[in-house]
């Protein structure tokens, strides 16, 4: 499976963006997708996760509330809504997909990463 995450950019605090995680390859199998992201200087960490029919979601406590992951099975992509972006959503933004079932929110758990896609919000 390839990830493709795209939709990052610079953004003021307060607006949104919209991430986008294309995947491609073996799409057939029934993936849970998650979102993290790595500020510099710390670890990577779980932002939202989401399963494979789309019926279930959770997120970090940082960004429940503002953050709103969903996915598209028949586009094979996973979106990731941001609003009320804040500088400490400053990070890049990696996409990943699991072959466990249901919600999966550790790190080494996931078996494919995209590229990542930098979300810069200026203050």
């Amino acid at each position: 499976v390839q990830l493709q995450a795209s939709g990052g950019g610079l953004v003021q605090a307060g607006g949104s963006l919209r991430l986008s995680c294309a995947a491609s390859g073996r799409t057939s199998s029934r993936y849970g997708m998650g979102w993290f992201r790595q500020a510099p200087g710390n670890e990577r960490e779980f932002v939202a996760a989401i399963n494979w029919s789309g019926g279930s979601t959770y997120y970090a406590d940082s960004v429940k509330g503002r953050f709103t992951i969903s996915r598209d099975n028949a586009k094979n992509t996973v979106y990731l809504q941001m609003n009320s972006l804040e500088p400490e959503d400053t990070a890049v933004y990696y996409c990943a997909a699991t072959g466990r079932y249901g919600i999966v929110v550790v790190t080494g758990a996931y078996d494919y990463w995209g590229q990542g896609t930098q979300v810069t919000v200026s203050s």
